[in-house]
């Protein structure tokens, strides 16, 4: 009799509809739709949570998942007063070592993209540093003419150099071309650092294509040019949760793709890594059974080829494969709601997930 393959998953569950299409998701990653086991270890980061608990509850879903390896997350609440807990990815990102965000903007099949995007573009974001925790005060007269905000930002050169780093390893795999940057000219000493570290990742893969652009063509030209090849784009925090958002709104909503947070060892291995719907919690849409699943199901099935590397098995690279392809192909087969042009609900689409993997058993 053979045992499944088992692996534990810290799952941070969120707010609003960030939650309900978690709960959604995780009924499509059941060991009889996957033939994987997948031990599910639930901490509860809604706001009210960690409100109440003063932000320990995330410190302790980092230490489990630090443990673990594996992490899921559901969209999460920040809220806008000053002094408060704040969003829950800082800590997270901090507390697992976290330093690449890798976001993937592909063809959905069925869509068609905003812009002439054929070739996926998957961007490489620094996950910590640079805008976010910088410190930052406001000086002089409140609501005065003459008041003036400041910002210390930084960012280190580990972080800039596993970002280039993973990002050529990236193109490497993907026959692509390494394209973007910083905005190396005008901050040739704190932007300029990313850049350097391309250029050296750049002579340790002499073969991948290395289209170095500043930020600001960047956005041009993934608008206005034909791109032949896989586009990967190294960039720094901020860039890259900008820039991420525009490129997957590019191939036609930001809930068709998902997000992975990785910690890197010294040899650029994952040793950590946290999945995620990069879109936020919708509260519009909350209790509707009208939001788009894909993204958080397109989270589970990045993070089954994690596990499948950290644990050295294929089975979990394929239960990954099949959960991507039951959801892309429900798509292109008119399986969508409502911001892919569809009429599906989010339940409906998840059913008919399950259906599919159940066929493919």
């Amino acid at each position: 009799m053979n045992t499944l393959p088992s692996a534990t998953i810290v799952v941070c569950d969120g707010d609003q509809t960030g939650q309900e299409l978690l709960t959604e998701s995780l009924r499509a990653m059941t060991p009889e739709l996957l033939g994987v086991n997948l031990d599910f270890v639930h901490y509860d980061l809604s706001l009210e949570r960690r409100r109440a608990t003063n932000n320990d509850v995330v410190r302790e879903a980092a230490a489990a998942m630090v443990e673990a390896g594996l992490g899921l997350k559901a969209a999460t609440v920040t809220p806008p007063e000053i002094g408060g807990v704040g969003s829950p990815n800082r800590l997270l990102r901090e507390g697992i070592g976290g330093s690449v965000i890798v976001r993937t903007g592909r063809r959905i099949p069925g869509v068609l993209p905003v812009v002439a995007a054929n070739n996926p573009i998957i961007v490489i974001r620094m996950a910590v540093g640079d805008a976010y925790g910088a410190a930052e005060g406001r000086e002089g007269d409140a609501g005065g003419f003459g008041e003036i905000a400041w910002r210390t930002e930084r960012i280190e050169r580990s972080v800039c150099r596993f970002v280039a780093e993973y990002a050529f390893q990236t193109a490497e795999q993907a026959n692509g071309m390494v394209y973007g940057g910083p905005k190396w000219t005008v901050s040739p000493v704190y932007e300029g650092m990313l850049k350097e570290e391309m250029d050296v990742a750049a002579q340790r893969h002499p073969t991948v294509m290395y289209r170095p652009t500043l930020i600001d063509a960047a956005y041009a030209g993934l608008l206005t040019e034909i791109h032949d090849h896989t586009l990967v784009i190294p960039a720094l925090n901020r860039d890259g949760d900008c820039l991420s958002d525009l490129v997957l709104a590019m191939f036609g909503s930001i809930a068709g793709s998902e997000s992975v947070l990785l910690s890197l060892d010294e040899n650029f291995h994952p040793i950590v890594a946290m999945a995620e719907a990069p879109h936020g919690t919708a509260p519009s849409l909350e209790g509707k059974n009208v939001a788009n699943p894909m993204a958080m199901m397109l989270a589970g099935a990045a993070l089954l080829d994690q596990a499948a590397a950290r644990l050295d098995d294929p089975r979990f690279r394929d239960a990954g494969a099949r959960l991507r392809s039951a959801t892309l192909q429900g798509a292109l087969e008119g399986v969508r709601t409502f911001d892919l042009g569809g009429d599906s609900s989010t339940s409906g689409v998840v059913d008919d997930v399950i259906e599919r993997l159940r066929r493919s058993r």
